[in-house]
């Protein structure tokens, strides 16, 4: 993969930040070892020493002791009269005096006066290099910054990679590739930043697909009732027989009502969507609201079968809602079956269910896929001719999303479908 402009610049710019660091350290290395070159030297010790130890002997035997520590640490040590040491010039060179001893440094080089106590005799060192860093430490410091240029290295780039592809996602998802997606973060500060994107992408494109789903039913479904009602008020004006004007405007009055439904299940579900209403959790005693169901439907089917499975009747839910979900189930149960609709309450690893199966002619596979969207119908029995616009099914699975479940479909044995409502007994927050 391409390497990204923003990392390389934000890499060197850190990299960048320890090179000037080094050398800033340097400079004030140097100004300070000029300012106190004396100390750092050690030199100036060293000949205090061997001054007192030349001072112990007699003044004749002064130039073999120091021609011979000379000889023995390596270095450029020679006695010298005042006289002689006035005589050299200096001028371009820099200076430091410290009581008795004078100490010029040039180009590298550093030279020592010490003058011996009570005599005219000065102790000489020099020219010698100025001592610097140490290069060791030199080499330590290097190593150290091109391990922290690794670890920088290896530390953003993941996080480099991962705005890349946010950058890149988005960017498609702004010129209207709607099923764009940032792909799994590797670096975990990254990681929140692109999983919220991608909720908010498929948020979008839930709302987008579901504005588009929404206008085009919404076109189809005012679209049939207005014709017919459009072709009754034309014939309307010109039959004469009285039985038949009833009929056309018992159609009318029909596609009114069906377009007044029609509008109400709209205005509810465009309320369920967009807005998480106030939810009132308490524990309901599930038992005696599916047996209130059951009894308000009673009147409209032979037999309606109720299993009771619960350890415990109360359960954690909004029972409005849940109340709401389950009265749409038995409908649709009786609805589209031939008579006959079981009711199951039931615990499976802490999650409530409530089943509700008829005998009708079932579901296809196909159609299983979509029954939960807005708008949504069946081919064969489960068609407009029986009635709804396919918006029930959607409210009751965005109930079950805001109860932290899911509504499910299957096949019965009773040789129908099988609806089911799952959600956690105990509810999180």
């Amino acid at each position: 993969m391409k390497l990204g402009r923003s990392f390389f610049n934000l890499y060197f710019f850190i990299i960048s930040t320890f090179i000037i660091f080094s050398w800033a350290l340097d400079e004030v290395w140097a100004s300070y070892l000029e300012q106190d070159i004396e100390s750092y030297t050690g030199y100036k010790t060293m000949m205090m020493a061997l001054g007192d130890y030349v001072q112990k002997h007699p003044e004749n035997e002064w130039q073999d002791i120091v021609s011979g520590a000379g000889e023995k640490w390596e270095l450029p040590l020679k006695l010298m009269s005042l006289a002689e040491v006035d005589a050299i010039d200096h001028t371009e060179h820099n200076s430091l005096t410290h009581t008795n001893t004078h100490i010029y440094y040039f180009d590298g080089n550093v030279v020592l006066h010490y003058l011996l106590k009570g005599s005219d005799s000065v102790l000489t060192l020099g020219p010698v290099k100025m001592p610097t860093r140490p290069r060791l430490k030199a080499i330590y410091r290097v190593l150290i910054l091109a391990c922290f240029g690794v670890i920088i290295f290896i530390w953003l780039w993941p996080m480099s990679r991962d705005l890349e592809l946010l950058k890149k996602a988005t960017k498609e998802f702004g010129q209207g590739n709607f099923d764009s997606k940032a792909p799994a973060a590797k670096s975990t500060m990254i990681a929140p930043m692109i999983s919220s994107f991608n909720m908010m992408a498929a948020r979008i494109r839930r709302l987008i697909e579901a504005h588009k789903e929404l206008t085009n039913a919404v076109s189809h479904e005012l679209r049939t009732p207005l014709a017919r009602t459009k072709f009754a008020l034309q014939m309307l004006d010109t039959i004469k027989d009285d039985e038949k004007r009833k009929k056309y405007q018992q159609q009318i009055s029909n596609d009114v009502r069906e377009l007044e439904e029609l509008i109400n299940e709209m205005l509810i579900y465009a309320a369920f969507d967009n807005d998480k209403p106030e939810l009132n959790f308490s524990r309901t005693d599930l038992n005696e609201l599916v047996s209130l169901q059951i009894a308000s439907h009673d009147q409209f089917v032979s037999s309606i079968e109720f299993i009771n499975k619960l350890p415990n009747n109360l359960v954690c839910c909004d029972d409005h809602f849940i109340d709401r979900a389950v009265n749409n189930f038995i409908s649709n149960a009786i609805k589209y079956g031939n008579g006959q609709v079981r009711v199951t309450l039931s615990l499976e690893n802490e999650q409530c269910q409530i089943c509700v199966e008829d005998n009708g002619d079932g579901v296809s596979d196909e159609f299983k896929k979509v029954i939960f969207d807005a708008f949504s119908r069946g081919d064969q029995s489960r068609n407009r001719e029986t009635g709804g616009f396919g918006l029930g099914l959607a409210i009751v699975a965005r109930i079950m999303e805001w109860h932290q479940g899911h509504a499910a479909i299957g096949d019965s044995e009773l040789g129908g479908a099988s609806f089911t409502l799952t959600w956690p007994i105990k509810q999180v927050t």
